[in-house]
């Protein structure tokens, strides 16, 4: 009788779940991957990122989701799903006429799945957030200072400060005696200032989960491009940035679970190629005596390194033939960089945006022109780093490192998918996320 009371007692422990631990996931947009296993060699110092290879476990690459740009994947790493499941297919809300003053996908009630806030939250886990994307509005979130912005004028403090949880800001600015920056500012200083911030919101509060988001290493590799010494200095400070949050969450939770993630890779680039321009050309676009878009039957939603093709008419074939034909004649000529033109099913099987007829995908190297009304249809590019290329294109991968006191040190999982990120923190705060695409990674010592 004791040994089968012994034995189903263990029975019992071997199904019981592990202890819920805190999370902190911190998202450095564009960190490649490389940059932190490979650190020595690439010449950058970063003590505080290179724990998480000797005393954590890390993916030697992710591969994200289309369009490889920053909202789209910011959301797929709080939902575990694609775009075309979660509904942030863009960085910038859908506005074929340009009257939305270039406004980005802010707003967390555009997303159609669970997040992470929302799965940590029904658990009874207390959630925060610093300027993740689209995180305006979000559920589940108990202290939220969300992204957003408009012009850089002052008043975008004051928006910011309406939007946040109530009193958040001026309870974090006293404490920290400095003014919150404005979400426009994607400098490194920017990223330092709201490092600070969320020290001093885990200090107060000791929220079970926080998600912190730093974007200047994205803004620098846009302007100077990929591996420059520019890009290295900014990593190099950001390290700093993460070695005070990893310092400040394990002294208030000493069993937390501390991940860093990124959404994108990076490629050098120099050419651009306008489609807006042969739309223009072919009276597809018509612009008004001012240059403005006046009226459509073809839209493009344009993410650097592919472009979709939105038309006025889904269901006319003539214009869709129309469409095709001109963009298989620019891709016969070498110049416009042109890789892939893909049809409506291979773009549902992406997972990309539903409402778009046609993919065009481009080379590494040369990206898709914004709107201009001069814009050349060759020109070259104004940054010298983007990103945006097909998922498949190894460059593109982006990071996944953890470390705490239940996660094995020094594991390599190989190249991991994007859409287990989120369901592989939940199970490690002890939620669920029943919607996620992709099952959790098998974490144990």
């Amino acid at each position: 009788m004791r040994q089968f009371l012994l034995a189903f007692l263990a029975l019992i422990a071997l199904a019981a779940p592990a202890a819920a631990e805190p999370v902190m996931m911190i998202s450095i947009d564009g960190l490649r991957p490389g940059d932190v296993i490979e650190a020595e060699a690439r010449g950058l110092k970063l003590p505080n990122l290179r724990r998480f290879v000797s005393e954590g476990t890390y993916a030697s690459g992710v591969v994200g989701v289309l369009p490889t740009v920053t909202y789209p994947s910011h959301t797929t790493l709080i939902t575990g799903t694609s775009p075309a499941r979660h509904g942030i297919t863009h960085n910038l809300a859908f506005d074929p006429l340009q009257i939305n003053n270039a406004g980005w996908t802010w707003y967390a009630s555009d997303i159609k799945t669970q997040t992470i806030w929302e799965a940590a939250s029904r658990a009874g886990i207390k959630v925060a957030n610093v300027h993740w994307p689209v995180s305006v509005g979000a559920k589940g979130v108990a202290w939220n200072l969300p992204q957003i912005w408009r012009t850089g004028h002052g008043d975008d403090a004051k928006l910011l400060t309406t939007l946040a949880s109530p009193g958040l800001v001026a309870e974090l600015e006293k404490l920290t005696g400095e003014p919150y920056p404005l979400g426009i500012d994607e400098t490194v200083e920017g990223d330092e200032a709201r490092g600070r911030f969320a020290e001093a919101l885990i200090r107060r509060h000791k929220p079970g989960l926080i998600t912190v988001y730093l974007a200047g290493l994205d803004h620098q590799q846009h302007q100077d491009g990929p591996g420059t010494p520019t890009a290295h200095a900014v990593l190099e400070r950001l390290d700093a940035v993460v070695g005070k949050l990893v310092a400040t969450q394990l002294a208030t939770q000493p069993d937390a679970v501390i991940a860093v993630v990124s959404d994108h890779g990076f490629l050098p680039v120099s050419k651009e190629t306008s489609l807006y321009h042969m739309f223009i050309d072919e009276g597809l676009i018509r612009l008004d005596g001012q240059g403005k878009i006046a009226s459509w039957d073809v839209a493009l939603t344009t993410e650097d390194g592919v472009a979709m093709i939105i038309l006025a008419r889904p269901d006319d074939q003539a214009l869709k033939a129309r469409v095709l034909g001109l963009i298989e004649r620019l891709k016969a000529d070498p110049r416009s960089g042109i890789d892939r033109i893909i049809d409506k099913s291979g773009l549902a099987k992406l997972g990309g945006d539903p409402a778009a007829s046609l993919l065009v995908t481009f080379r590494p190297g040369t990206a898709v022109g914004d709107f201009g009304a001069a814009v050349p249809l060759y020109g070259q590019t104004r940054s010298k780093g983007t990103h945006g290329y097909m998922p498949d294109e190894p460059a593109m991968q982006s990071t996944f490192m953890m470390m705490g006191r239940a996660i094995p040190r020094g594991r390599n999982l190989g190249v991991i998918d994007m859409r287990a990120i989120a369901p592989t923190l939940a199970r490690i705060m002890g939620a669920k996320m029943a919607e996620a695409e992709k099952p959790a990674i098998a974490i144990t010592k």
